[in-house]
């Protein structure tokens, strides 16, 4: 399968979930990432606001900032294709942009440079056991990825992992996947 079945294969899969097996497994994962060194250890992390069937990353945030953590989330730029991570200690401090995604206001928060952040939180559609993932089609985690050399882990419910997911030569694998099932290194 290419990327374009895949993505629409996990899409649909991820439509067919129950809402109380949506909580549940995102429940499970955060669980299982709260346990994990890399989290008790990291004091900034990079994390998407969840969207749709993504694994749930709003109680990741309040948890961390009840850790007192720094969240830091990406700001994208559609016309250069890249992304900046930006503080945010609230949720306020969020709006709404393209494809209805929520990203920092810039004028309220600050940009974090790639050394200071200690994990980032992957996000993607499908992933397979080697740490390859296919996300949305815009590379910008791709692109980020080069410059970026800490800690990388995504959440996925166990329907996303496929046996293989076709890769180019750019693509950077994550070190880690956290599903409701399994840790995968």
């Amino acid at each position: 399968m290419d990327k374009k079945e895949l993505r629409n294969l996990i899409k649909n899969k991820l439509a067919a979930m129950t809402e109380e097996e949506y909580w549940s497994y995102s429940k499970d994962i955060q669980q299982r990432l709260f346990c994990l060194p890399a989290w008790k250890n990291a004091q900034t992390i990079a994390v998407t606001i969840s969207n749709g069937r993504e694994v749930d990353t709003k109680r990741i945030i309040e948890k961390a900032w009840g850790e007192k953590k720094r969240i830091v989330v990406p700001k994208c730029d559609p016309a250069g294709k890249i992304m900046a991570f930006r503080q945010i200690a609230s949720f306020n401090q969020l709006e709404r942009v393209f494809f209805g995604l929520l990203e920092p206001k810039v004028e309220e928060t600050v940009e974090i440079s790639p050394n200071q952040i200690d994990m980032m939180i992957v996000p993607g559609i499908c992933f397979d056991r080697k740490g390859y993932r296919i996300g949305y089609g815009g590379g910008y985690y791709d692109r980020y990825l080069t410059i970026y050399h800490n800690d990388t882990l995504s959440l996925a419910f166990s329907t996303q992992i496929v046996e293989k997911v076709p890769k180019e030569e750019h693509d950077i694998p994550v070190s880690k996947i956290i599903t409701e099932c399994e840790e995968i290194n």
